[in-house]
């Protein structure tokens, strides 16, 4: 087919309604809507059938959300063209004070057209389910951490204080379990406290055991096992990153890696004057996360531990070698940047920005072929 038999599909999905619109090739091509459609599949092939008659090459496109890729892979398997696009990176106009679903659609059409548009990663129905299985493992730490601080804040209303100086320690545990209120709705208020955690913390254990069993069978376990080379990622938090980042090939430099995960500091800078703040916080919030939890680990001294030799007992040396590399640089990094830096936090998050790059590194040396 001919580039000007090209026609762009934008749509605007939501729960219950797919509004489209449509934008002809070429510089002057006509933008307009084409309709609004119930958001169910069969309501999307009725109107699939009615663009394929139209006997031009199809390419869509809609933005990352709740409803995620089943509507791009119900596309793909059609044969047509479809990109997800990233709603964070969409270019809008500063004086643009309206918003409906018929401009956002025909925007995205207009906008897909020019090329103006930054696709996601899209990963595959099997990547997606262990990705979703981590994110289920990370939903029941935050459950843990958030019902852990509910029982500390009703104990110290009733001023109830440990005599144990180590919280969640195993004497901690069992003080808490003798723990007596003076009110029979008191008590029953704070053993549901108790049983929010304990369940949280069983809950969080099933599903460490359930990655271990999946991950294994996994076509990028290869990748799952390099990583645990590093110090600070074990099975859970390797399983973790490669299910979040996918394949790592498809950034060029570790600096886009590093983007990605909004590890790089913030800028804004006029002429002479250069300001840069905070991390920006954009991309993988929860490979992001796993990493600042691992880089923690490198504030000691350069160690290969008796469990972590045990982890690069099947590991070529070469991947090895980058880990030993991580530790000797990182832990020195720590210690330069403890010195300069006030804050544990802002050493710490540089860290897992360095940390990524090496991943990067681990990443690159693996043959692992990427999906067609």
């Amino acid at each position: 087919m001919t580039q000007s038999n090209i026609l762009f599909v934008g749509l605007d999905v939501h729960k219950e309604s797919i509004e489209i619109a449509l934008a002809e090739d070429g510089i002057g091509g006509e933008v307009r809507r084409f309709g609004s459609i119930a958001g169910t599949r069969d309501a999307f092939k009725k109107a699939l059938r009615k663009l394929v008659a139209k006997g031009h090459s199809l390419h869509f496109c809609y933005e990352a959300g709740p409803t995620g890729y089943e509507l791009y892979r119900y596309i793909i398997s059609k044969g047509h063209v479809c990109t997800v696009v990233a709603p964070s990176l969409i270019p809008k106009k500063a004086g643009d004070k309206v918003k409906t679903d018929q401009r956002d659609a025909i925007s995205l059409a207009r906008l897909y057209r020019a090329g103006e548009l930054t696709a996601v990663y899209v990963p595959n129905p099997e990547d997606e389910a262990v990705r979703d299985l981590t994110r289920a493992r990370l939903d029941a730490v935050e459950m843990r951490t958030r019902a852990k601080q509910r029982l500390k804040s009703f104990l110290l209303r009733h001023d109830i204080r440990c005599p144990h100086s180590e919280n969640w320690s195993e004497a901690h545990l069992r003080w808490l379990a003798e723990v007596k209120l003076p009110h029979a709705a008191s008590q029953v208020t704070y053993q549901e406290y108790l049983n929010t955690m304990t369940e949280a913390a069983h809950r969080e254990q099933r599903l460490m055991g359930e990655i271990e069993k999946y991950v294994k069978d996994w076509r990028l376990y290869p990748a799952v096992k390099a990583l645990m080379a590093l110090r600070g990622v074990r099975m859970v938090a390797a399983s973790g990153i490669i299910a979040e980042l996918g394949d790592l090939t498809r950034f060029e430099h570790p600096k886009q890696l590093m983007s990605f995960l909004g590890l790089t500091p913030s800028e804004h800078s006029s002429g002479e004057r250069t300001k840069r703040g905070a991390i920006t916080k954009t991309g993988n919030i929860y490979a992001r996360k796993i990493l600042v939890e691992s880089a923690w680990s490198y504030r000691f001294n350069p160690k290969v531990s008796k469990e972590m030799q045990k982890r690069q007992e099947d590991i070529p040396l070469h991947i090895r070698d980058i880990a030993w590399k991580a530790q000797l640089r990182l832990t020195h990094r720590y210690k330069h940047l403890s010195k300069t830096k006030s804050s544990k936090n802002i050493v710490v998050v540089a860290l897992a920005r360095e940390l990524a790059a090496f991943i990067w590194s681990i990443f690159r040396e693996l043959d692992i072929k990427p999906e067609a």
